[in-house]
């Protein structure tokens, strides 16, 4: 089993200082206009979205960073099967470009990771650079014969086991197991999105 990373967050006098805390809903106008900056317009089309849609996050796995009140982060963790074995996917991750030399990122990873153990889950899936989540214990080694339903990078898919011998024998579709969203609350969610959209 790969240990979690232990950060000890240290804020320069020209480092903002941040909070981390479970994502609210009045959080989700900055939260989407967050990840449309980082990820762009196309985002809601790519694989790992359909992943997500129409699930709610893992309980106690959808979080927020904020700087003054004002959001700077994001991370939310979602139940999947990995090739029928329970597992969460992490993502997205999205830290606005002025907070990113602050640590935010990786207090979030820390954040997410920590309270994804203390819940009982024993692995974590992702799409993501492996040079960046390698210093969180993520790697390809359990991961070469799961695929995701539509086109993915191979050594971009990443996996973390909370406890050893989680992913053992992976194999298969990754798919959504989360709660669903009831439809009324995905409307008003794509409602006030389209808001901001044609705001902007």
């Amino acid at each position: 089993m790969t240990a979690l990373r232990k950060t000890t967050i240290a804020l320069s006098s020209d480092a903002a200082p941040f909070a981390i805390r479970a994502e609210r809903a009045s959080d989700v106008v900055a939260r989407e206009a967050l990840l449309d900056a980082c990820f762009g317009e196309n985002r809601l089309s790519r694989t790992c979205q359909r992943l997500r849609d129409g699930r709610a996050p893992a309980e106690g796995l959808a979080l927020s960073a904020l700087v003054r009140g004002r959001l700077v982060g994001t991370v939310r963790l979602w139940h999947v099967s990995a090739g029928g074995i329970p597992a969460l996917m992490l993502g997205p991750l999205a830290v606005e470009a002025s907070s990113r030399k602050s640590g935010a990122g990786a207090a979030l990873m820390d954040h997410a990771l920590a309270a994804a153990k203390a819940r009982g889950h024993r692995a974590v899936i992702l799409l993501g650079d492996a040079p960046y989540y390698a210093r969180f214990g993520f790697s390809t080694e359990k991961t070469g014969e799961l695929l995701l339903p539509g086109p993915f990078e191979r050594d971009r898919l990443l996996g973390l086991e909370l406890v050893e011998g989680a992913l053992d024998g992976a194999w298969g579709m990754i798919s959504a197991t989360g709660r669903p969203v009831a439809k009324s609350r995905a409307i008003r969610a794509r409602k006030a999105l389209l808001g901001v959209s044609h705001a902007a």
